[in-house]
């Protein structure tokens, strides 16, 4: 496939800059300008997601802007952060392990697809008028990042969120572990999955900088000859694959924000909330549009299909002619 890098280049500046301009026309134009951006928090086990959504809330807190915060794992035990709306309070993740005969994943599966029957009602509690409105609507999700990313329960959240307000996904990555080249290989896979799968602007959040500094998978993504080094030592047909496949995602990685955050510390939190206005942009510019346009189609299905009952049912009760009446009189 053929990439100008200028294009791309040119795209993610016209993005920044629409997030430092502020709302765009199409934004005002559609409605989305005013709305709180959503921020579906995503990451693998052990990523320090939950510890990380703790310290988004006490920023907002401490910045005057609260947030309106969702717990979306039924399985946690306690939440570090007060949820505005949380899974547990509808459904019971234990009883529905028990009722159903389910194991760990099955029964976080099934209360998800159990509260995704019911969203349209969170998506009207997020919509509803409050002092202060909140400018954030940030959602934890569970742990097994599959059962979000690949069910229909989690498309079906996600595509709420993303047809009624401004979404963004924010993938968080555990940077001390992502120092092996594999196992960064790994998450950056896993990020063009989630991608791949909900075609929403997407903030990789490279968290615990704290422990180790992120800046290396930055210029691992940036730079082909920085990470194949780091990969010159080992042989395998592992290493082999990782060193393919970062070039396949050099054009994955051009139109990608990132960004370092300490959970723990709270480092780098400004500058989250600035790529995430900037992915709020992205989403205006790409996503908007193409809702848009999904939307338009089936409405003109929908008119088409009602058009076409309305010819048959005219044509239904139309009077016979008269000669097909005298005949039908005489059988």
């Amino acid at each position: 496939m053929d990439v100008d890098p200028e294009k791309i280049t040119d795209e993610r500046r016209a993005a920044e800059s629409a997030a430092s301009a502020g709302p765009s026309s199409l934004a005002q134009a559609s409605g989305s300008a005013g709305k709180p951006t959503v921020v579906l928090v995503i990451g693998m086990a052990g990523s320090g997601k939950t510890t990380l959504l703790q310290r988004i809330t006490a920023h907002l807190s401490s910045t005057g802007e609260p947030g309106y915060i969702l717990n979306l794992d039924p399985a946690v035990m306690e939440v570090p952060y007060g949820a505005n709306i949380d899974i547990r309070d509808t459904v019971n993740y234990k009883n529905v392990m028990k009722q159903y005969n389910l194991g760990p994943n099955g029964g976080i599966l099934t209360s998800l697809n159990l509260f995704a029957t019911q969203f349209d009602q969170v998506i009207e509690l997020c919509e509803k008028k409050r002092s202060p409105q909140p400018k954030y609507i940030v959602a934890d999700t569970p742990g097994q990042i599959e059962i979000f990313t690949w069910s229909a329960s989690g498309a079906i959240i996600t595509e709420a969120f993303a047809s009624t307000f401004p979404t963004i996904v924010a993938f968080v990555i555990d940077t001390p572990r992502s120092v092996s080249p594999q196992t960064f290989m790994t998450n950056m896979l896993q990020a063009c999955s989630i991608l791949y799968k909900t075609k929403l602007p997407l903030l990789l959040v490279f968290n615990k900088v704290d422990v180790a500094r992120h800046e290396f998978a930055t210029e691992w993504m940036r730079d082909y000859e920085a990470f194949s080094e780091a990969l010159q030592k080992d042989t395998t047909y592992a290493a082999t694959l990782s060193r393919s496949l970062s070039l396949v995602l050099e054009e994955f990685y051009e139109n990608l924000q990132s960004v370092g955050v300490s959970a723990a510390t709270g480092e780098g939190m400004e500058e989250f909330f600035e790529k995430v206005q900037v992915c709020r942009a992205e989403y205006e510019q790409h996503y908007l549009p193409e809702l848009q346009r999904r939307q338009q189609e089936k409405q003109d299905l929908e008119l088409r299909r009602q058009a076409a009952e309305l010819e048959k049912l005219k044509l239904d009760t139309q009077p016979l002619p008269q000669q097909q009446q005298t005949t039908a009189v005489e059988q």
